[in-house]
């Protein structure tokens, strides 16, 4: 393939130095894993929410059921997610 055929952001890419090249692509699996993680909070979030809060929060402030709830929701989510995770780990490691 000639180079006429790159596009701008290919073009740009084939310059950079190998050490560029590689910052450059741990930049964005980084980036990456900041998004994924941002979502799972979000997840988190909304799940917990709709579990915990019924209602108008009242006085500024959740109240001791609610906290409790959101507390125990957010636990059981996080106890899920690294359980899942060693689990696909000791899945890899055995492959």
């Amino acid at each position: 393939m000639d180079s006429s055929n790159l596009t701008t952001a290919e073009a740009d890419f084939s310059k950079l130095s190998t050490n560029d090249k590689q910052e450059l692509r741990q930049f964005i699996a980084n980036e990456n894993q900041k998004a994924v993680i941002q979502n799972s909070i979000h997840v988190l979030t909304d799940v917990c929410w709709r579990k915990c809060i019924p209602g108008a929060i009242r006085g500024g402030k959740l109240d001791k059921n609610e906290e409790n709830c959101a507390q125990s929701c957010v636990e059981r989510f996080m106890d899920a997610k690294f359980t899942f995770l060693a689990h696909l780990d000791k899945l890899r490691q055995q492959t």
